[in-house]
């Protein structure tokens, strides 16, 4: 309305160099301040208990003061269950990773699930308080070249939980110079990196659409065609719901490889007869080769996705694949060698993953039917106020736990 009447204001009364125009156009400014400022609600100003990382090894709960501006694309959100994820713990105990380092305390969590508290204006037709929802973590710039590209994953200024900043950009947003998490009792999110969870998919395995979203994407950029066979490296939650993706899209057998035979009998129960498990062999480097290369009569997978993270192992996985295999490498090794010659006489093709993009609402669709059930990868639960002894057992677990999950409420 400001704008409609300065334009024609200027039109039908003055030039544009009159003195009424600066006049009016200072009238215009002050109106659209007074807007934006009426667009926005103050965030939480008020201290709230949360899980903060301090520093490496300084894991601590206490009352922490969080800016979070509410606007009218926003959600506020009660937290109830949220994972603990690898990287949280690396965080925990390295203060690192890669290029994201903790530099100030951080509130760690960014696998959550919740329920609907404030609606902003622009999405009360889509949203309504009570809703149970997932959020997706990573909030992207929408005009950087990556997220044009639909890349929204790849783009440095993303804002993801619980992941220390590095972008210029976020580090002087005082909103998010921390990279808080979730791992609090409430949320402000966007609505549109919030998705709505059907009535009989539980709060815990809502919260783990996260890691399946990572399973999907690498999967995805594997390229599955119905009837491959897939060989998945490491049985971690990530491995697990890795297997369970690349039945969903088609493979008709997967082979999961890890040390950890406990780890292996948890993932062939979620499929019976569809997961087959192989103990490797840490001492031996053909370990992993010679056993797919019996199972598969020599030939080899189709699929390698290398979820383990290990330099060992990643370096083992272009002897897995078949003549025209494809390796998606999702766990993040330190640098590793590889014979790219050999690679290329058996046209071998690579892809990389960083998280994910447009997954969430597919992940949830998969729950939604059943077609997969990650129920029997949640092994472990601890209470919000446990959440330090819940992330000092995750970094040295008992070799029956896969996924451990913190219920912040009820």
């Amino acid at each position: 309305d400001c704008e409609v009447f300065l334009v024609l204001y200027c039109e039908t009364q003055v030039t544009w160099h009159s003195p009424r125009v600066h006049i009016a156009m200072a009238l215009f400014r002050a109106a659209t301040r007074v807007v934006a400022r009426s667009a926005f609600k103050p965030g939480r100003t008020a201290m709230t208990q949360a899980c903060v990382l301090e520093k490496v090894d300084d894991l601590r709960m206490r009352e922490i003061d969080i800016s979070e501006p509410f606007t009218e694309n926003d959600l506020r959100i009660d937290i109830k269950s949220v994972g603990i994820c690898g990287s949280d713990i690396h965080y925990y105990e390295h203060g690192s990773i890669g290029p994201f380092v903790v530099n100030a305390p951080m509130v760690l969590g960014h696998e959550a699930s919740g329920v609907v508290t404030e609606v902003g204006e622009k999405y009360k037709d889509k949203f309504s308080v009570g809703d149970r929802v997932c959020m997706e973590p990573g909030i992207p710039n929408p005009l950087s070249p990556e997220s044009m590209k639909g890349m929204y994953n790849v783009d440095p200024e993303v804002r993801f939980w619980a992941t220390p900043p590095y972008h210029p950009k976020l580090l002087a947003d005082p909103a998010w110079a921390n990279g808080h998490g979730c791992l609090r009792p409430s949320v402000v999110h966007p609505a549109n990196f919030t998705f709505k969870i059907p009535d009989h998919v539980t709060f815990d395995e809502a919260a783990l659409v996260e890691p399946l979203a990572v399973g999907m994407h690498s999967c995805t950029k594997a390229q599955i065609k119905p009837g491959d066979v897939a060989c998945i490296v490491g049985a971690g939650p990530i491995g697990m719901l890795t297997c369970l993706t690349a039945l969903a899209s088609g493979c008709a057998k997967v082979f999961l490889a890890d040390p950890v035979q406990n780890k292996l009998d948890v993932a062939e129960k979620l499929v019976p007869g569809k997961i087959t498990g192989l103990k490797v062999d840490t001492s031996d480097p053909d370990s992993m080769k010679k056993q797919i290369a019996e199972a598969t009569n020599g030939s080899g997978v189709e699929v390698v996705i290398e979820c383990s993270g290990n330099p060992h192992a990643a370096a083992a996985c272009p002897e897995l694949c078949a003549p025209g295999g494809t390796i998606v490498w999702v766990g993040c090794p330190t640098p590793v060698l590889f014979d790219i010659g050999h690679m290329q006489v058996r046209e071998l093709r690579t892809e990389s993953v960083f998280r994910y993009a447009h997954m969430y609402p597919k992940a949830i669709a998969l729950l939604d039917s059943g077609a997969i059930d990650v129920k029997p990868i949640i092994t472990n639960h601890f209470e919000f106020e446990e959440s330090v002894k819940a992330f000092d057992y995750m970094k040295s677990p008992d070799p029956t736990t896969v996924k451990s999950i913190i219920r912040v409420s009820e």
